[in-house]
């Protein structure tokens, strides 16, 4: 019979930790446990919640409803003692092992990771986990500690949510080089005439550059709407067609096409990038140092 007073910590621990990883080889990295010694405390936790907890789905261990629903009891109360814990502990990252998870867009992965990696290669024992989640989801994942911080544009968030503004992204329409409007130069009037692809992850609504047209009253002329801005921008190569992106990716890619770089209309705005992270873990040791590496290089290539 389950007797929640003798569950040990640590076997929480191990739960939480196989939780966030989603892995036991990546579990027992961060423990700094053997395999066989992750699989067998977990083994103990299924025995005493009569439960698989974990079920592999592909290369993932995916939680059980009772897991999942055993992590949003468990993980604000070992967060808490873990912080308080943290605070006397200074991070070595030249010999402790940790895995920093991350939340970016496809277009932020591009610029950013390349020279954050190129910093932390100093530091072998640390890994770096990138994934796109949405963003209605980011608060929830990053109070649960399964993302550390998320890279993204301005968003509305709650108090509990820190966040601080990294740069701005000016916007660049790339076209064809044989566009008429690379020759002729393009202003407001030419951009609108013209005919677009809208890049989104969404199958409707507004791009970004078009909440600010609207709110002067003018619309652009949408003739595909595509998931990926190099899609997009294969599509202007070979078509009349323009693509507006933001500036550091769009260099990117135009050393690999044949498309040339447009000033965007002023009217356009650029994008301001912010960092978010949770305030409950903003004291911890590794995330104070992780946080300031991504300060210095979050740099537009």
């Amino acid at each position: 019979m389950f007797s929640p007073h003798r569950i040990d910590l640590n076997l929480l621990q191990v739960f939480i930790t196989i939780y966030r990883e989603g892995s036991l080889t990546r579990a027992s990295h961060v423990l700094h446990l053997t395999q066989p010694a992750v699989s067998h405390s977990l083994a103990r936790l299924r025995s005493q919640f009569n439960d698989p907890l974990f079920m592999r789905q592909g290369n993932r261990m995916a939680p059980t409803p009772l897991a999942r629903r055993l992590a949003d009891s468990v993980i604000p109360g070992l967060s808490d003692i873990q912080t308080a814990l943290n605070q006397f502990e200074a991070f070595e990252p030249q010999h402790q092992a940790k895995v920093f998870n991350l939340a970016l867009r496809d277009v932020m992965e591009t610029t950013f990771l390349p020279p954050l990696m190129k910093d932390l290669m100093a530091y072998p024992a640390i890994e770096i986990v990138s994934q796109r989640i949405a963003r209605r989801d980011m608060e929830q994942q990053l109070a649960a500690g399964t993302v550390d911080f998320a890279v993204d544009v301005l968003l509305p968030v709650s108090e509990q949510t820190a966040h601080e503004h990294l740069h701005k992204d000016k916007l660049v329409v790339v076209a064809g080089k044989q566009h008429p409007l690379v020759q002729q130069g393009m202003d407001l009037a030419s951009y609108l005439q013209a005919r677009h692809v809208l890049v989104s992850s969404r199958a409707e609504g507004p791009g970004i550059e078009d909440f600010a047209l609207s709110a002067q009253g003018a619309r652009r002329q949408i003739a595909m709407r595509c998931q990926h801005y190099f899609a997009a921008c294969r599509v202007a190569e070979q078509t009349q067609l323009l693509v507006t992106m933001p500036e550091a990716y769009a260099r990117t890619i135009v050393r690999h096409l044949e498309v040339a770089l447009l000033p965007a209309p002023e009217e356009l705005p650029a994008v301001d990038v912010h960092l978010y992270w949770h305030r409950q873990y903003e004291r911890e040791p590794a995330l104070q140092w992780f946080r300031e590496r991504l300060r210095q290089r979050f740099i537009p290539c």
